[in-house]
């Protein structure tokens, strides 16, 4: 089952860069946003209800999932979609990776796990792909700027999405399924967007072609009702530092669409980038799951 959540997550994130990149145009990002996890909150809640997980819950974990709202379903994803109007969306997927590296130091931060010194190594691994990965994409012109300002939203995105991570161990040490946070958080996630449109007195424009509404259904259905339950699942199962690494498999699809559909360029640094961050991905895995094995056999 492990396996099928790992495979599921990649082959679905892996695609939504790109799904992304295809939201930009005429409609504000922050409206973009909203209508995605408006329509996921719509499919997500008589999903639940049906399923009877829809517990309410305390009235702190209903904080927790205002929080979480906060993080995996409106503050990241403003950053990605605005990351991806100054760099290709299979960059942003690439920087995407850092949620490995946030998510073991989140995690010694916040609950004190213990770092493995193979985290530390495949982080070491991904970082330097990613320094590589990006090289051929900083230019000693005015672009430079863009690309900068497209690496800092990626990462800070990123950020949020860890501390979502954080929230969604808290909510597997409660005894809390990622189908009822995911349902509360998406709800609250919504409303924040909402309540961002409306202050900012944005128009709820609907983007032209078909591109925009086919994109913006696999966002909400895919991308966001399933790819999070998934890997969220996967997190209370293996933990945010192995869950977190799915997302260094994402740029060997995300890029290979950006190639077709971008018009992005692969270069020796990038693909030496690359082999580092798959490199990465193999310690992690392996070596993540020879430590749960040795942990499951000693208790």
């Amino acid at each position: 089952m492990t396996l099928v959540l790992y495979v599921l997550t990649v082959a679905i994130w892996g695609t939504t860069w790109l799904a992304i990149y295809y939201q930009l145009g005429n409609v504000d990002v922050v409206v973009s946003v909203f209508y995605r996890f408006g329509l996921a909150t719509a499919i997500m809640i008589p999903l639940v209800m049906l399923l009877k997980k829809g517990q309410i819950g305390s009235r702190q974990d209903q904080l927790y999932f205002v929080a979480q709202g906060a993080c995996l379903f409106s503050l990241n994803f403003i950053c990605f979609y605005y990351a991806t109007r100054y760099i290709p969306s299979g960059l942003v997927s690439v920087i995407f990776c850092l949620a490995t590296l946030y998510n073991a130091i989140n995690g010694r931060i916040f609950f004190k796990t213990k770092v493995e010194r193979y985290v530390w190594l495949a982080s070491l691994f991904g970082v330097i792909g990613l320094a590589l990965l990006m090289a051929p994409e900083i230019r000693l012109d005015d672009s430079w700027l863009n690309t900068l300002k497209g690496c800092g939203l990626a990462a800070l995105g990123t950020l949020f999405f860890s501390f979502g991570n954080m929230i969604s161990v808290r909510h597997g040490n409660a005894g809390i399924t990622p189908l009822q946070s995911n349902m509360w958080a998406m709800m609250y996630g919504t409303l924040l967007l909402l309540a961002i449109c409306l202050v900012r007195g944005v128009p709820f424009a609907w983007g032209t072609g078909a591109e925009y509404t086919v994109s913006l259904l696999y966002l909400a259905l895919f991308g966001s009702v399933i790819g999070f339950t998934a890997y969220l699942t996967l997190v209370s199962r293996v933990g945010p530092g192995t869950a977190a690494y799915t997302t260094v498999l994402f740029p060997v699809v995300a890029l290979s669409l950006s190639a077709l559909y971008e018009g992005y360029h692969w270069t020796h640094s990038s693909s030496a980038g690359l082999l580092l961050i798959l490199l990465g991905n193999y310690l992690m895995v392996n070596e993540g799951s020879w430590v749960i094995h040795r942990a499951v056999v000693r208790t």
